[in-house]
């Protein structure tokens, strides 16, 4: 029986979408449920999968297809795996072995080929007149080439969400610098406990993360939006995490932090993580959020401005940890520190709640005692 073989349902917000990647090609046996084909909206990639066994009849839309929900894009046949293909007949006997051929006289010595006498151009020419030696201009190479590639969806959709924000609010950043020696400590001491009892490493992030709530519980027009002519305050907090991709950076939402712990903060970052490399993330896994955390540093940035996510006002930049000199109590001290950044909307939020909300940030990182009692 022939099946067609459709786009999936495409949320409200996706009109349409690419076909990226066929993974087998027409006349291919089929495993249900094994993947067929890789289907790229401006937000997430879908897989379609062979709804039975059978073989891969037809591809009706060939990789880089628009095309739209349930549209059809290719035929299947339902049925059992083709039978084997017989084994080969042996051989036939060898017959006798023919008159060995005359051998082949011997190659003529090859001579190297005189080289070509190198004219320099006016560049050599302009490279010898300032002093440099003869020999140590390179030889023009071959020509200079250029490859044209489409950006793919989400790297458009990633392009203009991002000139978007910086056409449509008034981004500033406020800079300040934390000392994570008392976060380091802590995690240093529990980390096993930690792992063996939620099977999750305790990590930087989940501090971050649990830091910006107590902050934006002090600063709710950090985690408010504007539509319109109007100002959304929002009495929940779902905190956006960027995770960098192959294809580029998305941003899960994790809801209601505030009433989360370390461990299952760190368990929806690594399994949000998980999906993100496996392509497995949803529209409704990057939907909504009210405040972004980006982690430049594991990439090894020491100082960046990052850009808001629309629609939300704020966001927070972590960068790379560096032992650092540093006065304490009138001594020079070394200490693990990190620039933190944070990019918002002036519209809604001055610059003295900025400030004010990235100093809170700093204080609970370095006395995580009372970020983790609520004091």
């Amino acid at each position: 029986m022939t099946i067609e073989v459709k786009v999936p349902v495409l949320p409200e917000s996706v009109a349409d979408a690419t076909v990226a990647t066929w993974h087998k090609k027409p006349g291919d046996f089929v495993k249900r449920d094994e993947n067929l084909v890789d289907i790229e909206t401006d937000k997430v990639m879908l897989e379609v999968p062979a709804p039975h066994d059978g073989i891969l009849k037809e591809i009706v839309k060939a990789a880089g297809s628009v095309v739209k929900g349930e549209q059809v894009i290719a035929l299947f046949e339902e049925g059992k795996a083709p039978a084997a293909t017989a084994k080969s007949q042996p051989a036939p006997a060898k017959s006798e072995a023919a008159p060995a051929k005359a051998a082949a006289p011997a190659a003529a010595p090859q001579t190297s080929a005189a080289p070509k006498e190198f004219i320099p151009g006016p560049a050599t020419r302009r490279a010898v007149a300032a002093g440099m030696s003869y020999t140590a201009v390179a030889p023009p190479k071959g020509p200079r080439t250029e490859e044209r590639v489409p950006m793919t969806r989400l790297r458009q959709r990633i392009a203009e969400r991002l000139l978007s924000a910086q056409h449509n609010a008034a981004i500033l950043t406020t800079f300040n610098e934390v000392n994570l020696k008392a976060i380091s400590e802590l995690r240093a001491k529990y980390k096993d406990e930690f792992f063996e009892k939620h099977g999750v490493k305790l990590g930087f992030m989940s501090f971050f993360v649990k830091a910006a709530v107590e902050a934006l519980k002090r600063f709710p027009s950090v985690n408010a939006s504007i539509d319109g002519n109007d100002v959304i305050y929002h009495n929940y907090f779902d905190i956006g995490v960027a995770v960098s991709t192959e294809r580029g950076l998305v941003v899960p939402i994790i809801r209601d932090v505030e009433n989360m712990s370390l461990a299952q903060i760190e368990s929806a970052i690594m399994d949000y993580s998980k999906k993100a490399r496996d392509n497995k993330l949803t529209v409704e896994d990057m939907s909504g959020g009210t405040f972004t955390v980006s982690n430049g540093g594991v990439f090894g940035s020491l100082l960046s401005t990052p850009i808001i996510n629309p629609p939300q006002s704020a966001i927070l930049g972590m960068h790379k940890i560096e032992d650092r000199p540093v006065v304490e109590d009138g001594q020079i001290v070394i200490r693990p520190m990190m620039y933190l950044a944070m990019s918002y909307d002036h519209r809604i939020i001055d610059g003295k709640e900025s400030v004010s909300f990235l100093k809170t940030i700093k204080e609970a990182l370095e006395y995580p005692a009372k970020l983790l009692l609520d004091i």
